[in-house]
Formats: structure tokens, C-alpha cells, sequence
């Protein structure tokens, strides 16, 4: 009686949690799928050459209830983060999604740079002008221009970058008249520009000589804004598609630098092994850390990597998964990445 008592207690919960789905403020992250990089990058319709494999991993996130939070608690594989590590409060999944894809968008262009820097290709940009940030108050900007207008030239000169704005308005004094070609975000008119006239005022305005010294220069003109670089195209020699499908986050930049590193390059990077890897990518070529190792090295695992390159940051973590199932390698930068190959021998 006490047994059937005990079944009928237990049967009563998982019969209330399955038709009550009742959710815990967690997410269960788990290993995702793993996929071949070379299905998703396409180099200027180069054939896919390469004898061996390189795989870049993801981890399947998952809001969980009762049931879902107990499985979980049993299974090694699993981890438990509570929501507001993934998802802060007051950002809704629509959004994180939508980060998540931003994220991937930066890091395939991060991708492409960094790969075919490192190959000898010169990349060129294209900027659209000077960001105009904010303008300081009782100057010569006040009034006028407006904090997200771009200065597309200054006297005629066109500016594709803040430092061309700098150098055109440099130098000139107090007083003296300047026309500026402003760009304008306009709701009735979305592509807005507009030539005005400023005249300089006095301004402090510091400088750094020829040995180094910070020195004050007053009687040079100011027109009072603090400018950045608008929105810069970047163009590559070579044609590059990184589809990442669905799939969003920055921390398949290391695997997407390779793949196309690998597909420009006579030799197979693989040597005719199957690689997995991952870590985020910078413009420097700098392996940054990612979330979830635990779970991208039991993916790396079941796939039948041999190897698998990581975040020098993600080391212990992932080398504490990995047991005796797979050889973990550190990298710290794309140039580590490329030693470890060329020291790779042949399958």
C-alpha cells in the first residue's frame, strides 16, 4: 500500500507537470548540431578541395519545465543557466535573436578580412563621411548641426572619413567661414543634403608636438563637434559568401577564417582530418572565448573529431570535457590557429 501510495504520489506529478507545463526560469543547454564549415562558405566559386574536414560547433538552448528541469539535472551533457545570463530582464527572445544574427553578421565580416589579410590581399574601404556624435554647447556647431548628421565634404572636398573631416577644417582660424555638406536624416526626405555655412569660433585646442608635448593652441578655429567614422563599406579582392543560415552568435568567426584561408590555399589545411574548432574572431585575428564549451566538446566528440581548437580562455574547461576522447588545442590568435596546421601531419 505504502509502494502504491508512492506511485500514485509520483504519477499524480509527472501527470500535473506534462499537463501543466509548468516553466522554470532556466535554460538547458545542450550540444548542437555540428556541421561541415565548407557548407556554408563559398569562395569565389572555387571547388571544395580538401581531403579532410573542418566543423564548427553550436549548443541548442532550451527554456525548460519541471520535467525538462529534472532531466536535465541527470543528464552530464546538460547544463542549467539561469535565463537572465542568456536573456537579460526586459529583453524579449524576438530581441536576442536579433542580437544573436548581428552577432554573426560582424563576425563573418571579421572572418573574411582576417583570412585574406593574413594571405597577402589588400582590402579597401569605402567610407560615407563624418559621424557627427554630439555638438559642444555655445559653439559654432550649436544650433546648426545636430547630433546623426554626416559631413560629406567640407569646401567642396569630399570626406569619406572622420580623420578627412579633421584634416580639412584643421588649421584654419578663428573667424574664418567654412561650407560644409551635411547629410541629413530626414523623415520626409530620407536622403536629405544640405550645404551650410559656418564660421569658426575661438577654441581651446590641444595638440602634440614633434618631441611628444601636449600643447594648447587658442587662437585655432573650432567648429565644436565630436565626430566617428559613418558606416565604412568594406571591399574584398575576393569574392566571399559566408550562409550562415539560421544560425546566429559570433563563435563560429575562428572556423569561418579557416575555411576560407583553407579554400584559397593549394595545400588542404586538414591534411585529411576531421578538425572542429571554435572561438569568435576579431579584426586583429584575436580568438576571443565563447559560452557553452562543455557542450561544443561533447558535439566535437560525437562527430569523430580528432582535434579540437579552442579559446586559449576555454582551455581548462574544455580539455576537463574532453577527457582521453579528443585533443584539445589553445589558440590565442589565427596566427596560433596556422602553426597547429602546418605542424599537422598527414592522416
Amino acid at each position: 500500500f505504502i509502494v502504491a501510495g508512492l506511485m500514485l504520489l509520483i504519477g499524480s506529478f509527472v501527470f500535473a507537470a506534462v499537463a501543466i507545463p509548468i516553466s522554470m526560469p532556466y535554460y538547458a543547454m545542450s550540444p548542437g548540431p555540428v556541421s561541415d564549415v565548407s557548407d556554408f562558405v563559398e569562395v569565389d566559386e572555387r571547388p571544395d578541395t580538401t581531403e579532410g574536414e573542418l566543423l564548427f560547433l553550436t549548443v541548442s538552448l532550451q527554456e525548460v519545465n519541471v520535467i525538462e528541469w529534472v532531466a536535465a539535472k541527470l543528464d552530464a551533457r546538460v547544463d542549467l543557466t539561469p535565463i537572465e545570463n542568456i536573456r537579460p530582464a526586459g529583453v524579449s527572445q524576438e530581441q536576442l535573436r536579433e542580437q544573436s544574427l548581428t552577432l554573426m553578421s560582424r563576425s563573418k565580416e571579421n572572418a573574411k578580412f582576417v583570412a585574406l589579410t593574413y594571405l597577402g590581399y589588400e582590402v579597401t574601404y569605402d567610407g560615407s563621411g563624418a559621424l557627427i556624435n554630439s555638438t559642444i554647447e555655445d559653439s559654432a556647431a550649436d544650433g546648426v548641426l545636430q547630433q546623426g548628421d554626416v559631413i560629406v565634404a567640407v569646401g567642396g572636398e569630399p570626406v569619406e572619413f572622420s580623420t578627412d573631416a579633421v584634416d580639412l577644417i584643421g588649421g584654419r582660424s578663428p573667424g574664418d567661414e567654412l561650407t560644409l555638406t551635411i547629410e541629413r536624416i530626414d523623415a520626409e526626405d530620407p536622403d536629405s543634403i544640405s550645404t551650410m555655412d559656418i564660421s569658426l569660433i575661438l577654441g581651446p585646442y590641444r595638440y602634440v608636438d614633434e618631441d611628444g608635448n601636449v600643447l594648447d593652441d587658442p587662437d585655432r578655429g573650432m567648429v565644436g563637434v565630436l565626430l566617428s567614422d559613418a558606416p565604412v563599406d568594406v571591399i574584398f579582392p575576393v569574392d566571399v559568401v559566408i550562409d550562415s543560415q539560421n544560425i546566429g552568435g559570433p563563435s563560429a568567426g575562428l572556423m569561418f577564417t579557416l575555411e576560407i584561408i583553407d579554400s584559397l590555399t593549394s595545400e588542404d589545411l586538414t591534411r585529411g582530418r576531421r578538425i572542429a574548432g571554435t572561438g569568435t574572431i576579431d579584426a586583429e585575428g584575436n580568438v576571443g572565448n565563447i559560452g557553452g564549451m562543455r557542450q561544443k566538446t561533447f558535439g566535437a566528440i560525437d562527430a569523430g573529431a580528432e582535434y579540437l581548437l579552442v579559446p586559449e580562455g576555454n582551455f581548462e574547461e574544455a580539455a576537463d570535457a574532453a577527457g582521453d576522447d579528443i585533443a584539445v588545442v589553445s589558440v590565442a590568435t589565427i596566427e596560433d590557429a596556422m602553426i597547429f596546421f602546418e605542424a599537422l601531419a598527414a592522416a
